[in-house]
Protein backbone atom coordinates (compact mmCIF):
# COMPACT_ATOMS: atom_id res chain seq x y z
CA UNK A 1 0.00 0.00 0.00
CA UNK A 2 1.44 3.22 -1.15
CA UNK A 3 2.05 5.88 1.94
CA UNK A 4 0.68 9.06 1.12
CA UNK A 5 3.88 11.69 1.22
CA UNK A 6 3.57 14.42 3.08
CA UNK A 7 5.07 18.04 1.90
CA UNK A 8 5.55 20.68 4.76
CA UNK A 9 6.23 24.60 3.87
CA UNK A 10 9.71 25.12 3.52
CA UNK A 11 10.54 27.99 6.36
CA UNK A 12 10.38 30.91 3.89
CA UNK A 13 6.93 29.65 2.99
CA UNK A 14 5.69 29.60 6.64
CA UNK A 15 7.05 32.75 7.53
CA UNK A 16 5.50 34.89 5.39
CA UNK A 17 1.83 32.60 6.38
CA UNK A 18 2.58 34.03 9.30
CA UNK A 19 3.12 37.56 8.08
CA UNK A 20 -0.02 37.01 6.37
CA UNK A 21 -2.24 35.92 8.76
CA UNK A 22 -0.57 38.87 11.46
CA UNK A 23 -1.97 41.62 9.23
CA UNK A 24 -5.21 39.63 7.92
CA UNK A 25 -5.92 40.80 11.75
CA UNK A 26 -6.55 44.13 10.29
CA UNK A 27 -9.84 43.18 7.97
CA UNK A 28 -11.35 41.21 11.10
CA UNK A 29 -12.76 44.52 12.19
CA UNK A 30 -15.40 46.58 9.88
CA UNK A 31 -13.63 49.63 11.81
CA UNK A 32 -10.66 51.99 9.90
CA UNK A 33 -7.66 50.05 11.02
CA UNK A 34 -3.66 50.34 10.03
CA UNK A 35 -0.50 49.34 11.48
CA UNK A 36 2.80 51.58 11.43
CA UNK A 37 6.32 49.94 11.83
CA UNK A 38 9.54 51.76 13.98
CA UNK A 39 10.41 53.63 11.83
CA UNK A 40 6.95 55.39 11.00
CA UNK A 41 5.86 53.70 7.67
CA UNK A 42 2.46 52.23 7.21
CA UNK A 43 2.76 48.91 7.02
CA UNK A 44 -0.71 47.39 6.47
CA UNK A 45 -3.81 49.41 5.50
CA UNK A 46 -7.61 47.74 5.49
CA UNK A 47 -10.50 48.55 3.75
CA UNK A 48 -12.75 50.60 5.97
CA UNK A 49 -8.90 52.75 6.16
CA UNK A 50 -9.02 53.06 2.91
CA UNK A 51 -12.72 54.24 2.72
CA UNK A 52 -12.75 56.58 6.00
CA UNK A 53 -9.32 58.04 4.61
CA UNK A 54 -9.64 58.44 0.78
CA UNK A 55 -6.33 56.78 0.60
CA UNK A 56 -5.17 52.97 -1.54
CA UNK A 57 -3.76 50.99 0.69
CA UNK A 58 -0.69 51.29 -2.08
CA UNK A 59 -1.02 55.57 -1.77
CA UNK A 60 -0.77 55.01 2.37
CA UNK A 61 2.03 52.69 2.46
CA UNK A 62 4.17 55.11 0.03
CA UNK A 63 4.51 57.69 2.82
CA UNK A 64 4.94 58.07 6.31
CA UNK A 65 2.18 58.38 8.98
CA UNK A 66 2.46 61.90 10.46
CA UNK A 67 2.61 62.95 6.61
CA UNK A 68 -0.55 60.95 5.93
CA UNK A 69 -3.17 61.87 8.87
CA UNK A 70 -1.62 65.70 10.73
CA UNK A 71 -3.32 64.71 13.82
CA UNK A 72 -3.54 67.49 16.16
CA UNK A 73 -4.82 67.93 19.48
CA UNK A 74 -7.33 70.69 20.05
CA UNK A 75 -5.41 73.30 17.34
CA UNK A 76 -2.18 72.04 17.42
CA UNK A 77 -0.19 69.59 15.15
CA UNK A 78 1.32 66.95 17.33
CA UNK A 79 2.48 64.68 14.72
CA UNK A 80 5.90 64.29 13.76
CA UNK A 81 8.73 61.77 12.48
CA UNK A 82 9.38 61.18 16.41
CA UNK A 83 5.76 60.32 17.54
CA UNK A 84 5.23 59.01 20.77
CA UNK A 85 3.38 55.83 19.18
CA UNK A 86 6.54 55.19 17.40
CA UNK A 87 8.58 55.07 20.70
CA UNK A 88 6.32 53.16 22.59
CA UNK A 89 6.59 50.27 19.74
CA UNK A 90 9.88 50.52 19.76
CA UNK A 91 9.96 49.92 23.75
CA UNK A 92 6.93 47.50 23.52
CA UNK A 93 5.38 49.68 25.87
CA UNK A 94 1.28 50.04 25.80
CA UNK A 95 -0.83 52.87 25.52
CA UNK A 96 -4.06 54.22 26.16
CA UNK A 97 -6.84 55.15 23.54
CA UNK A 98 -7.09 58.56 22.83
CA UNK A 99 -9.16 61.27 21.16
CA UNK A 100 -7.02 63.09 18.08
CA UNK A 101 -8.30 65.27 15.23
CA UNK A 102 -6.83 63.39 12.17
CA UNK A 103 -7.07 64.59 8.36
CA UNK A 104 -9.93 62.23 6.22
CA UNK A 105 -11.17 62.47 2.66
CA UNK A 106 -14.00 64.39 4.26
CA UNK A 107 -11.79 67.36 6.39
CA UNK A 108 -9.87 67.02 9.62
CA UNK A 109 -12.26 64.77 12.30
CA UNK A 110 -12.20 63.97 15.70
CA UNK A 111 -11.45 60.16 15.79
CA UNK A 112 -10.36 58.49 18.61
CA UNK A 113 -7.54 55.83 18.42
CA UNK A 114 -7.05 52.37 20.02
CA UNK A 115 -3.58 51.28 19.62
CA UNK A 116 -2.35 47.49 20.39
CA UNK A 117 1.45 46.96 20.60
CA UNK A 118 1.93 43.72 18.28
CA UNK A 119 4.99 41.45 16.81
CA UNK A 120 4.98 39.71 13.79
CA UNK A 121 5.77 36.34 14.43
CA UNK A 122 7.74 35.52 11.22
CA UNK A 123 10.17 38.65 11.22
CA UNK A 124 9.68 39.55 14.79
CA UNK A 125 9.13 43.17 14.34
CA UNK A 126 6.82 45.70 16.23
CA UNK A 127 3.99 47.55 14.75
CA UNK A 128 1.53 49.74 16.34
CA UNK A 129 -2.06 48.52 15.47
CA UNK A 130 -4.09 51.28 15.35
CA UNK A 131 -8.16 51.11 15.57
CA UNK A 132 -10.14 54.77 14.32
CA UNK A 133 -13.44 55.45 15.36
CA UNK A 134 -15.06 58.82 14.31
CA UNK A 135 -16.50 60.91 17.14
CA UNK A 136 -17.02 63.91 16.06
CA UNK A 137 -20.70 64.00 16.73
CA UNK A 138 -19.37 63.64 20.41
CA UNK A 139 -16.86 66.17 20.14
CA UNK A 140 -19.51 69.04 18.88
CA UNK A 141 -21.84 68.08 21.49
CA UNK A 142 -19.16 68.26 24.50
CA UNK A 143 -18.04 71.63 22.88
CA UNK A 144 -21.37 73.07 22.44
CA UNK A 145 -21.72 72.32 25.97
CA UNK A 146 -19.02 74.24 27.28
CA UNK A 147 -19.59 76.71 25.41
CA UNK A 148 -22.93 76.87 26.82
CA UNK A 149 -21.75 76.41 30.28
CA UNK A 150 -19.03 79.50 29.60
CA UNK A 151 -22.12 81.79 28.39
CA UNK A 152 -24.15 81.04 31.36
CA UNK A 153 -21.00 81.60 34.02
CA UNK A 154 -20.59 85.26 32.04
CA UNK A 155 -24.20 86.12 32.63
CA UNK A 156 -23.90 85.04 36.46
CA UNK A 157 -20.92 86.96 36.58
CA UNK A 158 -22.42 89.62 35.01
CA UNK A 159 -25.47 89.42 36.53
CA UNK A 160 -24.74 88.18 40.21
CA UNK A 161 -21.63 89.08 41.15
CA UNK A 162 -21.02 85.59 42.58
CA UNK A 163 -20.18 82.78 40.32
CA UNK A 164 -20.50 78.84 41.54
CA UNK A 165 -17.33 77.14 41.36
CA UNK A 166 -18.52 75.27 38.42
CA UNK A 167 -19.10 78.00 36.75
CA UNK A 168 -16.45 79.81 37.78
CA UNK A 169 -14.41 77.10 36.63
CA UNK A 170 -15.45 76.91 33.27
CA UNK A 171 -14.83 80.64 32.74
CA UNK A 172 -11.46 79.80 32.41
CA UNK A 173 -10.12 78.73 28.67
CA UNK A 174 -7.96 76.37 29.22
CA UNK A 175 -8.55 72.58 27.14
CA UNK A 176 -8.83 69.48 29.03
CA UNK A 177 -5.32 68.53 28.25
CA UNK A 178 -4.02 71.83 29.38
CA UNK A 179 -5.72 71.49 32.54
CA UNK A 180 -4.01 67.63 32.84
CA UNK A 181 -0.61 69.32 32.28
CA UNK A 182 -0.94 72.17 34.77
CA UNK A 183 -2.14 69.39 37.14
CA UNK A 184 0.84 67.57 37.07
CA UNK A 185 2.77 70.82 37.22
CA UNK A 186 1.56 71.90 40.56
CA UNK A 187 2.23 68.54 41.72
CA UNK A 188 6.17 68.71 40.78
CA UNK A 189 6.31 66.93 37.50
CA UNK A 190 9.12 67.59 35.53
CA UNK A 191 8.36 68.49 31.33
CA UNK A 192 9.50 65.00 30.45
CA UNK A 193 8.22 63.34 33.30
CA UNK A 194 4.50 64.77 32.06
CA UNK A 195 5.52 63.99 28.33
CA UNK A 196 5.92 60.14 29.80
CA UNK A 197 2.40 60.08 31.76
CA UNK A 198 0.21 61.79 29.06
CA UNK A 199 2.49 60.12 26.44
CA UNK A 200 3.37 62.73 24.56
CA UNK A 201 6.15 64.79 23.72
CA UNK A 202 8.47 66.85 25.80
CA UNK A 203 7.82 69.72 22.78
CA UNK A 204 4.06 69.72 22.68
CA UNK A 205 4.15 69.91 26.74
CA UNK A 206 5.92 73.28 26.78
CA UNK A 207 3.55 74.16 23.42
CA UNK A 208 0.84 73.15 26.69
CA UNK A 209 2.72 75.27 29.47
CA UNK A 210 3.19 78.35 26.58
CA UNK A 211 -0.91 78.13 25.89
CA UNK A 212 -1.80 78.11 30.30
CA UNK A 213 0.93 80.90 30.68
CA UNK A 214 -0.81 83.28 27.81
CA UNK A 215 -4.48 82.22 28.56
CA UNK A 216 -3.60 82.84 32.43
CA UNK A 217 -1.91 85.69 32.08
CA UNK A 218 1.24 84.46 34.25
CA UNK A 219 5.01 84.89 33.59
CA UNK A 220 6.18 81.35 35.24
CA UNK A 221 4.71 78.36 36.12
CA UNK A 222 4.34 78.81 39.78
CA UNK A 223 2.45 82.15 38.80
CA UNK A 224 0.12 80.03 36.61
CA UNK A 225 -0.72 77.60 38.87
CA UNK A 226 -1.75 80.36 41.49
CA UNK A 227 -3.85 81.66 39.03
CA UNK A 228 -5.62 78.39 38.37
CA UNK A 229 -5.92 77.40 42.35
CA UNK A 230 -7.88 80.88 42.33
CA UNK A 231 -10.10 80.29 39.65
CA UNK A 232 -10.52 76.73 40.86
CA UNK A 233 -9.41 75.08 37.93
CA UNK A 234 -6.95 72.52 40.08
Amino acid sequence: MMQERITWPSPPARAEARTRSFFMLLDGTADAAFAVNTTGRISAWNTAAAELFGRSEAEAMSVRCHELFQCSDENTIICSEHCIIERAAQDNRPLANFDLRVQTKTGRLWCNLSTLIATDPASGARHAIHIVRPIELRKRLEQAMSEFVRTQSQNAQNGKGIIPLAAKRSNVPLTSREIDVLNRLSKGYSTRAIANELNISSATVKNHIKHILTKLDAHTRLEAIRHAESAGVI
